[in-house]
């Protein structure tokens, strides 16, 4: 089938690499989710946690975060506002810039990271690093990172 840009279809090779990494994304975050269910966790809440417990005294500003974690500020904001409920993070002014919030990393929220983060990372080892060969997995960050680079260039572009 010809299309009006003539951009030529997926080989039956490039179609089975395209819609094995599609499968195995969607299957592995549904995998990881699911196994962050039991500590009342989305796998955006522990993106969020993990940003903030690796981040200079354990805060970010928002817009830093919404990027770091590909979230509109809308969307965050909400996420950070369920997870203030949950006594997780708190916001704080920004005393530099009166517009700006940071999220912040409360004690109870480091303690949460510090009690998941073993059973997650358990979690990526089973059902991804473990499956694969120390080879597999060097060939797999090899042909991954210029896709990751590619795609890192075009953020904020039209």
């Amino acid at each position: 089938m010809e299309t009006e840009t003539a951009i030529p279809w997926l080989t039956d090779t490039e179609q089975c690499a395209w819609r094995t990494y599609l499968d195995v994304n969607r299957l592995l975050t549904y995998q990881l989710e699911k196994d962050l269910q039991p500590f009342g966790l989305t796998n955006n809440d522990y993106e969020i946690l993990v940003n903030l417990s690796e981040s200079a005294e354990r805060r970010m500003r928002m817009s830093d975060l919404a990027a770091a974690t590909l979230q509109s500020k809308s969307r965050l904001s909400h996420q950070i506002t369920r997870m203030e409920n949950a006594g997780l993070v708190r916001r704080e002014n920004c005393e530099s810039d009166r517009r700006g919030l940071f999220a912040v990393l409360t004690d109870q929220g480091m303690e949460t990271m510090q009690k998941v983060a073993p059973h997650h990372v358990e979690s990526v080892r089973r059902h991804f690093i473990d499956q694969l060969s120390p080879e597999a997995l060097t060939s797999l960050h090899d042909a991954l990172r210029p896709i990751a680079e590619q795609l890192r260039g075009l953020r904020g572009k039209p």
